[in-house]
């Protein structure tokens, strides 16, 4: 038999599973989907029933194989997300999803009481006031349904609830807790005034590290426990472990995310004007972070390239970086796409496409956005000195982005890493005491150096 760890990772849309072997090593993976349902207000929410029963089921199939011997187990999940449970750990409310708005009167109302709202968003490490920060949702249960809030014993982040599903034990633990919730003071570090005001850290288990894992006879057999972890803080988990020089990893896809763990002081009040937002490491230590919706931009431009060229849908796959269409393009530069899902102050009224080439409009789509990308990386390394850049996600293979993005940062040493595992090896490493090496992420990560292109 193998001995193995297993991880759920659980996305919005993929539910994951894996076993890892002892040198983090994929030997076996599932994957499911399921549709979502709606809460009681019609809005799209985790089908959290169905979730539960496929955790158990797929864990208790693996348990009866005779080819691996499961040794720990550990969950990786979103955030943003609460399951609110009763004195019977039954759950009382649906998973609300953080897409989902909430009355203006409670945010009017929230700000009256621990505002002003930029000095707010400086200390919690949050760039605005809505589910996404899921502290928000705590309030926002307590004054519109307080029969519901009165029935809470304890309300779990979602990766603490898996865990809770396998162990029966409530706990809290740093990296959900500071992950853009609105509940943490990074200048205190601890609660923020408002939570214990409120009462709030009255339902709100003991808070433990991430590393803690509990020892549990499961099934007959003795299996170490994770109390699981925030998926981005996950993914960070590899390279903060392996790399001993500072760096900013950009992890892209539908959003991409620059993240600095190396941050020594809070976000500033110019910081909460952006798209700024704090995550946490396993250590408790802010990671500085900005995001960009580049993947979805990318995709809604894509789709208008494809027809207006009239080319095969998948098309710009094949496009590889060309020197003279990228000099032709940047000699007289000026912006030619207007966003739709990104604002920015120099975007033209409306898209000009003067080209006569898929290539051509490609380039120019390719640079505007790695303009906008650039300038998000920059503001993360702030002042830091930093010379160090790791690209991960589905823009790590785009030859445009990479070459581009090399030649604008000349002066850091750019690397790409490929894979799809990174938040799920995160969970894995987080509950074991193996160290990492330096040679960790070329062996398991595919890790590539990248050149900047000459200039002619």
């Amino acid at each position: 038999m193998i001995d193995v760890t297993a991880i759920f990772d659980i996305g919005k849309t993929n539910k994951k599973f894996f076993l890892f072997d002892k040198d983090y090593k994929e030997v076996y993976k599932e994957y499911i989907t399921f549709d979502e349902i709606k809460d009681e207000d019609g809005h799209p929410t985790e089908n959290l029933k169905a979730l539960q029963n496929w955790l158990k089921s797929v864990f208790n199939k693996i348990l009866e194989t005779s080819k691996y011997n499961i040794k720990a187990i550990n969950f990786s999940t979103y955030g943003a997300s609460f399951v609110h449970i009763d004195d019977n750990g039954d759950v009382l409310t649906p998973l609300y999803n953080y897409t989902k708005p909430i009355d203006s009167e409670i945010i009017n109302s929230f700000v009256e009481k621990y505002g002003p709202k930029e000095e707010f968003l400086k200390t919690t490490g949050c760039f605005d006031l809505s589910l996404l920060n899921s502290g928000l949702q705590l309030y926002w249960i307590k004054y519109t349904k307080p029969e519901v809030y009165k029935k809470i014993k304890y309300s779990l982040h979602l990766p603490q609830y898996l865990s809770y599903i396998f162990t029966g034990i409530p706990i809290s633990e740093y990296t959900s807790i500071g992950s853009h919730t609105a509940l943490w003071d990074y200048t205190k570090k601890d609660y923020h005034q408002w939570v214990y005001k409120e009462g709030i850290h009255n339902i709100l288990p003991t808070i433990v590290s991430t590393e803690t894992s509990i020892n549990m006879n499961y099934n007959g057999k003795r299996i170490k426990i994770g109390v699981g972890i925030h998926d981005s803080s996950a993914a960070l988990l590899p390279y903060v472990r392996s790399i001993k020089k500072k760096f900013v990893l950009v992890s892209t896809g539908t959003w991409s995310i620059a993240l600095n763990p190396f941050v020594e002081s809070q976000l500033s009040v110019k910081d909460s004007s952006g798209d700024f937002i704090n995550y946490m490491r396993i250590n408790g230590k802010p990671v500085k972070a900005t995001r960009l919706f580049l993947g979805n931009e990318y995709k809604i431009q894509i789709k208008k390239l494809t027809k207006h060229f009239n080319v095969s849908e998948g098309y710009h796959r094949n496009v590889k970086f060309d020197y003279d269409t990228y000099f032709e393009i940047i000699r007289d530069f000026e912006p030619m796409y207007k966003w739709e899902s990104i604002s920015t102050e120099k975007m033209p009224p409306k898209t000009k496409i003067p080209y006569d080439k898929f290539e051509h409009a490609y380039h120019q789509l390719m640079i505007e956005l790695v303009l906008l990308q650039i300038k998000s990386v920059k503001e993360v390394i702030g002042d830091d000195d930093i010379k160090r850049l790791y690209v991960d996600g589905g823009f790590s293979d785009n030859d445009l982005y990479i070459k581009l993005l090399s030649h604008h940062f000349r002066d850091k040493k750019l690397r790409t890493t490929d894979s799809s595992l990174g938040s799920a090896l995160g969970a894995a490493i987080s509950i074991s005491d193996k160290k990492l090496n330096s040679k960790f992420l070329k062996k398991n990560y595919s890790l590539k150096k990248h050149i900047p292109f000459i200039i002619k």
